[in-house]
């Protein structure tokens, strides 16, 4: 491990993170959250979610921004190194996407602005494409050119009274067509106005303000924003500063991740009502700050499942104290007051009693670690359990998290996403029976499908699992999914 760790005494977290990636260089800042994402010193998504973007943050600070391009790749390797240590923390990968898709839009931003100071004021905001113009002769036949080139004489002629007593067909109507190109001639400058635009289709011919200039030589057509890798060769003799911009762009993700929590805490009272009974399983703070912020209105009662043999113990003294505990391995979460000093009944119950219970719950409140590109989601061990008991029941599940937890990756092997933590906590090694005659797995996490979740709420609103691609397609680019590739 680095030896900025070992100089402030204390056992690595994301506190002493931040304050030795300040004093080090890059190369030992990116080295130091490796190994401390690879030995679950800094874990759980936010504090994961932090950690990459100060990280990031610093990279992208200290780069010389040339060439967008090489940015682009300087993250991208960053981002491996850090998914590499810890696969399963997926809101690493989340945050690295969401750099890259701030670049990236950033560099697209700088590149149409040039294209739209060019563009000819006449045309009001409408760049110019030159090309010759048309013979008024070879178009007569054209809908452009008759529905605006033809005099008024043809359209009453060909235009009007009752098909069905015409019995000659329409193409042997034509056969007058030396007196339309007589009539033609005498407005050759109109006719090649409107057949070189598209814009006369709908425009009077006697239209002064509608023409487009007689010359036939220019054709306005709307400035759009380049995209793509043309886009991405912008370099710094943009007159954008690209790299404050990006800078800035990664402070306001910071700035989400801060007030994530209560952003979701804000629409408590859409979701909870007077009386109710909810059933929780965990001391996540955002299922606590929601709950606080319902409780200072409603009164109602809340079942928390211990979540036993991970998170028994925080979620007591969450019950208790109404904040995680720091364990002295560096400053505590943001504390916040118990939701039984709010007035609120808290009963704590074994996750054996779930299913019991569940048919007086009127409601259940989940806090994923990770939520998948398909709706479903990876919760606390036990979460599964209760979503099936629910279903039974009919009882409505609510997820809760940021948008910085959604994840644009693909379940198609569940198996691969479950963490799985110490045996030992299941069995103690001092029951050498059980030991030597057992195989004891003790899973971190559970895997929720999404047929089981009725409801998310984000930081950006309440949606239904099956909306969640649309979040996903906002929020990260296509080329940025997969960033194990050297793409």
């Amino acid at each position: 491990m680095p030896s900025a760790v070992s100089s402030f005494g204390t056992t690595p977290t994301l506190a002493t993170f931040l304050k030795a990636s300040k004093n080090n260089s890059i190369e030992s800042g990116i080295e130091l959250l490796v190994s401390l994402l690879q030995r679950r010193q800094i874990r759980n998504s936010r504090q994961c979610a932090l950690a990459t973007a100060h990280l990031l943050l610093r990279v992208i600070g200290q780069e010389r921004v040339r060439d967008v391009q090489v940015l682009i790749k300087r993250v991208r390797s960053v981002g491996r190194r850090l998914i590499s240590a810890q696969p399963r923390e997926m809101a690493v990968g989340n945050i690295v996407r969401r750099v890259l898709g701030i670049i990236r839009e950033v560099a697209e931003e700088a590149s149409a602005e040039p294209e739209s100071e060019v563009a000819s004021p006449s045309s009001g905001g409408m760049r110019e494409l030159h090309r010759p113009a048309l013979n008024s002769t070879i178009s007569s036949f054209s809908p452009l050119h008759q529905s605006s080139a033809l005099p008024a004489s043809f359209h009453s002629r060909f235009g009007s009274g009752d098909s069905s007593n015409d019995s000659t067909p329409l193409i042997q109507s034509f056969s007058d067509l030396s007196l339309v190109e007589q009539q033609q001639q005498q407005r050759p400058a109109l006719a090649a106005a409107h057949a070189g635009s598209l814009f006369g289709l709908f425009q009077q011919p006697g239209s002064a303000r509608n023409t487009p200039p007689v010359t036939g030589t220019s054709t306005p057509i709307p400035s759009t924003p380049t995209k793509g890798k043309v886009a991405l060769n912008t370099t710094t003799s943009e007159t954008i500063d690209l790299k404050s911009e990006i800078l800035s762009s990664i402070r306001e993700l910071l700035d989400e991740l801060d007030v994530v929590d209560s952003q979701i805490a804000e629409s408590a009272l859409d979701h909870i009502h007077a009386g109710e009974i909810i059933l929780i399983n965990t001391s996540s703070q955002t299922v606590q700050r929601f709950l606080a912020a319902a409780a200072r209105k409603r009164k109602f009662t809340v079942v928390v499942a211990e979540t036993w043999p991970n998170d028994h113990q925080a979620t007591h003294s969450t019950i208790v104290n109404g904040s995680r505990p720091s364990d002295g391995t560096g400053e505590p979460e943001e504390s916040f007051k118990p939701l039984t000093a709010l007035g609120t009944t808290v009963i704590m119950i074994p996750d054996s009693a779930v299913f019991a219970l569940m048919s007086r719950i009127n409601k259940v409140i989940l806090a994923p670690h990770t939520v998948l590109a398909n709706g479903s989601l990876l919760a606390a061990s036990g979460s599964s359990t209760i979503a099936l008991a629910a279903r039974a029941h009919r009882v409505p599940v609510v997820v809760l998290s940021g948008i910085y937890k959604l994840s644009p990756v693909y379940p198609f092997d569940t198996a691969e996403l479950i963490e799985w933590g110490d045996p030992s906590k299941v069995i103690d090694y001092a029951d050498g029976e059980l030991v030597d005659s057992l195989t004891v797995s003790n899973p971190i996490f559970d895997h929720v499908s999404a047929d089981l979740i009725d409801l998310y709420i984000t930081n950006l609103g309440g949606h239904a699992p099956s909306y969640l691609y649309r979040i996903v397609a906002d929020h990260y680019r296509p080329e940025d999914v997969d960033l194990m590739s050297k793409a």
